[in-house]
């Protein structure tokens, strides 16, 4: 469903387990820093509302989103992370870089997930413009932090 059909902050909690023995790694690039530390923090809050404990989440940043796969890979390696959040954002600009970002950035994530069979969060923006991402990041579309936390969540208790 289309983001703009959907408000990023609504999910159903029916299925959730008890996450507080769970731990979870973030993966946050760095640029477009502004949104991905909203992006993170809607996460991380998330996370806390669903039973995670704070000393229980490991927040790290990579440069850009197309590092996200790498940063996603050397905390998933881990066996007592139990799942992997990544954050980052892409805009469109005047050339094919967002597509071949996008497409590296969901692959290496799918990847990593199926390597180390924990749930791997896509959390990453995709957007034409500036407006369009903060309206993904707690704006009128909610925020795809939240969305991710809430994917790992529900997969976790699969």
């Amino acid at each position: 469903m289309a983001t703009a059909l959907k408000n990023l902050n609504e999910y159903s909690t029916a299925t959730f387990a008890d996450m507080a023995d769970k731990k979870f790694g973030l993966v946050v690039a760095e640029w477009h820093k502004e949104i991905t530390d909203a992006l993170s923090n809607g996460a991380i809050e998330t996370l806390l509302k669903h039973g995670a404990q704070k000393e229980n989440i490991f927040r790290n940043t990579v440069p850009g989103s197309f590092e996200l796969t790498l940063g996603a890979q050397f905390l998933a390696q881990h066996e007592e992370i139990d799942a992997v959040i990544c954050i980052g954002v892409v805009i469109k600009g005047d050339t094919k870089h967002d597509d071949y970002i996008n497409h590296a950035v969901a692959n290496g994530l799918t990847n990593v997930s199926l390597k180390y069979n924990k749930p791997v969060a896509f959390g990453l923006v995709t957007t034409n413009n500036l407006e369009q991402a903060l309206d993904r990041a707690g704006g009128k579309h909610g925020n795809k932090g939240v969305e991710a936390a809430a994917a790992v969540i529900h997969m976790l208790s699969f």
